[in-house]
């Protein structure tokens, strides 16, 4: 008996070491098949809601930045160029009668360098001097900013100037106009 005994705790005691012994197994394992999207975004740009250029004489110039124009482009687009213009109403005072009235065409417009920017791709600026200045239309848009180039997302801002020529007939009063920036 004694040595059955024996013999058990030799066999339990090599079944220890064997089993102490033996390498894990490794985990099993699984894998997860994961998705995500990125979604297309709007491209739009945003201008300041008034702007008070200043005051001149006849025959002179007025000359005032408009304020901050930004794009931002969020469409997420393999070319993500894109081109912002600017048109101008006429401006009058009083009745609108032809010494009430300056003309866009009487309107010079220049973008000067952008003041930010993100994304890649490359921001070209319509006007980057004012001798660029060029005079604002009320149908045939002026490019205000470029982007060429690039992919997925990108911001472009600027602060144009506008210089007023102010005929040498106009009458005194507060002239009204919309300055319209528009991109696409």
């Amino acid at each position: 008996m004694r040595t059955a005994k024996i013999c058990l705790a030799g066999a339990a005691a090599a079944a220890m070491v064997g089993f102490l012994a033996t390498p894990a197994a490794a985990a099993p394992t699984d894998t997860t098949d994961t998705t995500f999207e990125v979604l297309a975004g709007t491209l739009d740009i945003v201008a300041p809601a008034t702007a008070d250029l200043g005051d001149g004489a006849p025959g002179g110039t007025i000359t005032g930045q408009l304020g901050t124009v930004t794009v931002d482009d969020s469409r997420g687009a393999a070319d993500a160029s894109w081109v912002a213009s600017v048109t101008s109403t006429v401006f009058q005072t009083g009745g609108g009668s032809p010494p009430e009235t300056v003309l866009p065409s009487e309107i010079d417009y220049w973008s000067g360098p952008a003041t930010a920017t993100t994304g890649d791709g490359t921001f070209t600026p319509g006007q980057l001097t004012a001798g660029d200045a060029a005079p604002l239309d009320s149908v045939t848009p002026l490019t205000a900013f470029t982007h060429t180039g690039g992919t997925g997302g990108n911001t472009a801002s600027w602060n144009p100037t506008l210089v007023v020529n102010v005929p040498l007939d106009s009458i005194a009063g507060v002239y009204t106009g919309t300055v319209t920036h528009s991109v696409a």
